[in-house]
């Protein structure tokens, strides 16, 4: 059996995953394959491939290049890039992974505070600053007194909501779905899109990528932002009109964004993201964590093994 695991850009699969135990061939890719051609000749003969989350896409087209796979593992229980009923269609089947343990730990939230902090007190600029012989370069503002908005109020929207309230920060929350009881249960004030986007010296987003969500922050919504407030995403890059934020922070009608997702990722060298002013930019960075993959990796194996026996397990289809 022949199996490829894709994306392993910190080269840990195999450190974090037992692999060996399978007794099977395998094959570890450390750079990501764009091109769906040379993808499909790297996983030709594979009957199992293991995904990394969203980085690598399998649309329908490209199930047809694979006439050899028959399992496909992605880490996490929901994969937007997998056309799940082209998987079915071509008799493969599709199995998860759950966050078990530390790995249910707040490490997307953690983030989202890491790249808050950063912006709103300029780490990034005043790093670099002093390393270039320059002290105190730049004026932070104070997260206390000041309001977070927080665009989706799930379990991440709600841990970040929680640390919000722990800077002595007021904080407000919209979804489409998103009730005043279970605002009120959260400490969190319910406010309509249009409010929260007007009154926010924070946004975050902690959304799922959907039709309904799919460009949700665009030109209309950024020019409501005030001046001198901030967005931060470290949910799904398409949710946010990404020209329409360059334009933004070009013509400095807000302060800054905290970036940690994109509308193609790898972000390609050159994009207009890479030169926009008073922004932190991570490569998608808000699930890796030690804990993270190592739960991952090692369920991808649980899933290979499960499969093989024919008993599989945390199937997707």
């Amino acid at each position: 059996m022949r199996i490829v695991v894709l994306d392993d850009y910190q080269r840990v699969a195999r450190q974090y995953g037992p692999f060996e135990t399978l007794g099977a061939e395998v094959v570890v890719l450390h750079e990501h394959v764009g091109d769906q051609d040379e993808l499909a000749g790297a996983l030709r003969g594979a009957a199992v491939v293991v995904a990394m989350r969203e980085r690598t896409a399998f649309p329908a087209e490209l199930f047809g290049k694979l006439p050899d796979l028959r399992l496909l593992v992605t880490t996490g229980m929901a994969n937007a890039a997998i056309d799940l009923a082209a998987a079915a269609a071509h008799g493969v089947a599709v199995c998860g992974t759950q966050a078990s343990g530390s790995a249910k730990s707040s490490n997307t939230a953690e983030l989202t505070w890491a790249l808050i902090l950063a912006v709103r007190r300029h780490v990034v600029a005043e790093d670099r600053a002093l390393r270039d012989g320059r002290w105190q370069t730049t004026v932070g503002t104070d997260l206390a007194g000041s309001t977070l908005g927080v665009l989706g109020l799930g379990r991440l929207g709600t841990q970040v909501a929680r640390i919000g309230q722990a800077f002595d920060m007021r904080v407000v929350a919209w979804s489409r779905n998103l009730t005043a009881e279970r605002a009120a249960a959260a400490g969190v004030a319910s406010v309509s899109k249009e409010e929260l986007f007007a009154i926010s010296d924070v946004v975050t987003i902690h959304l799922r990528l959907s039709d309904r969500t799919a460009g949700l922050v665009g030109p209309a919504e950024l020019a409501a932002m005030k001046p001198t407030s901030v967005l931060v995403n470290t949910s799904r890059g398409p949710i946010v009109d990404q020209g329409a934020l360059v334009a933004a922070l070009t013509a400095r009608t807000i302060a800054g964004a905290g970036l940690d997702v994109y509308d193609e990722e790898p972000l390609p060298m050159g994009h207009p993201l890479r030169g926009a002013p008073n922004t932190v930019l991570l490569p998608h960075l808000g699930y890796v964590t030690e804990a993270g993959l190592r739960s991952m990796y090692e369920q991808a194996v649980e899933d290979i093994a499960a499969w093989r026996d024919g008993r599989p397990v945390r199937l997707l289809t």
